[in-house]
């Protein structure tokens, strides 16, 4: 049976006032300043202050240290300390890493502490009434006592033989010891400890192809309690290996729907000659969640043939024995894309003939059409500018206010100097005949 010891706490570190007495004994004996055999002239007698104050400080260490131990408790329960061999109506301060604990935890000399937490894990000291000589010092370890551990047996390296591990389903907060006991039928098997990871050991095996079933027990103990769990199996029944590794997925060239896939054995399986690996694969495009699947008896490497164009893809691949065991888990996860064509650039002649006609054009403005001023020049001049329909408005507009203007205005609108006479309008709303001549100069 291997005895495995967890001093960690799980995360609890053990305090540094619980220093073996004997680490102090051999540092005494080599600080600096104490001389430790030969002759010394002219002592300086700082030298000596400095001596004495190291002895007393020493001293004061290794007395502080008389009475400590440490103390466990369960998270919830109540805790009662005594300040060492005083009376109970002894009077007493006591700390909690060195700050003064109120009066009200304090029942005559002794210390009460009700449904105690985490929190309240911690140095705890008592002293003498005002001569504040300590009179005991104790080191509190708030916890619980271990659920049932979690184990775990697997041979990832058949046929040389399996590891075990486990770990506790929550923590303890105080330190833990595992032990572990391997049983081959009536023989009691080795467990070598790990380095890492240190909830580890493996067992190798001494003979192979045998029915007789293993047994494997661990139990864990803490200062609040202890529990334990036990495995039963055949060496057939644990064989896992690992995952394939360097998992590389690359596009086929010319060919939208392949992906060349390849990967190596486990490093871990030492020997893929005598036992040889058959693979699984799966994949699947990132937009779909449904998984292909591909199961090889041999080789390291498959060609997928049905991907779609252009469409990224994730792929795995899984590991088993040929004949025993079971699967392993998922390789790492590579992407690929298959080869897609990369477009071509348009260079037909009738795109460079629009391209270069489009280049050397020039803008040319369309012919600009010349506006006549009214006021700026004679009328009868922009007369010829306008089309008939305009001109046959326009006097039925002026023919409106005509008798108001006279026909001496009129006239001139119309004719100006020379131009259409104020005879040749007829009179309102005879714009036909306002029209029906033209005379210029």
């Amino acid at each position: 049976m291997a005895k495995l010891t967890d001093l960690s706490g799980e995360g609890w570190p053990v305090a540094s006032s619980q220093k073996n007495s004997t680490d102090f004994d051999e540092k005494l004996g080599t600080s600096p300043g104490v001389w430790t055999g030969g002759e010394m002239a002219n002592p300086v007698p700082s030298a000596c202050c400095v001596v004495l104050a190291a002895v007393v400080v020493v001293y004061a260490q290794r007395h502080s240290q008389q009475d400590s131990h440490i103390q466990y408790e369960r998270v919830g329960a109540d805790v009662t300390m005594k300040c060492g061999s005083m009376d109970w109506d002894a009077a007493v301060t006591w700390t909690a890493n060195g700050t003064d604990i109120d009066d009200s935890h304090l029942n005559g000399s002794y210390l009460i502490l009700k449904n105690v937490d985490l929190t309240q894990s911690g140095q705890y000291s008592c002293y003498e009434g005002s001569s504040w000589h300590l009179k005991y010092q104790t080191y509190l370890r708030v916890g619980t006592p271990p659920k049932e551990p979690v184990l775990m047996c697997r041979s990832n390296n058949y046929p040389k033989g399996f590891y075990c591990s486990w770990h506790l389903p929550s923590p303890t907060y105080i330190p833990n010891s595992f032990n572990i006991s391997v049983i081959h039928g009536t023989r009691e098997m080795v467990c070598e400890k790990d380095i890492f990871p240190k909830n580890r050991c493996h067992i190798r095996y001494l003979q192979l192809f045998l029915t007789v079933k293993y047994k494997v027990t661990l139990t864990v103990t803490n200062a609040l309690g202890k529990n334990s769990t036990s495995l039963t199996f055949d060496e057939f029944a644990i064989v896992k290996p690992d995952p394939p590794e360097s998992v590389v997925a690359k596009p086929v060239p010319n060919n939208p729907r392949r992906l060349e896939v390849a990967w190596q054995n486990p490093s871990s399986w030492p020997d893929p000659e005598s036992f040889p690996l058959k693979f699984f694969l799966r994949y699947r495009p990132l937009i779909l969640d449904q998984w292909q699947h591909v199961e090889l008896l041999d080789g390291t490497s498959h060609t997928i043939t049905d991907a779609y164009a252009g469409k990224e893809y994730i792929i795995q691949v899984a590991a088993k024995d040929n004949d025993i065991g079971t699967w392993s888990d998922w390789s790492v996860a590579v992407h690929a894309t298959p080869w897609t064509e990369e477009p071509k650039h348009l260079t037909t002649e009738a795109q460079v003939t629009e391209t270069t006609s489009a280049s050397t054009s020039y803008f040319v403005p369309p012919p600009t059409t010349k506006i006549c001023d009214w006021w700026a020049v004679r009328p009868w001049q922009c007369v010829g500018q306008l089309d008939w329909s305009w001109l046959l408005m326009v006097s039925s507009l002026f023919s409106e206010y005509a008798p108001s203007w006279g026909h001496e205005r009129w006239g001139w609108v119309l004719g100006g100097h020379g131009g259409l006479r104020g005879s040749d309008v007829v009179g309102k709303g005879d714009t036909k005949q306002a029209v029906g001549e033209e005379h210029w100069v």
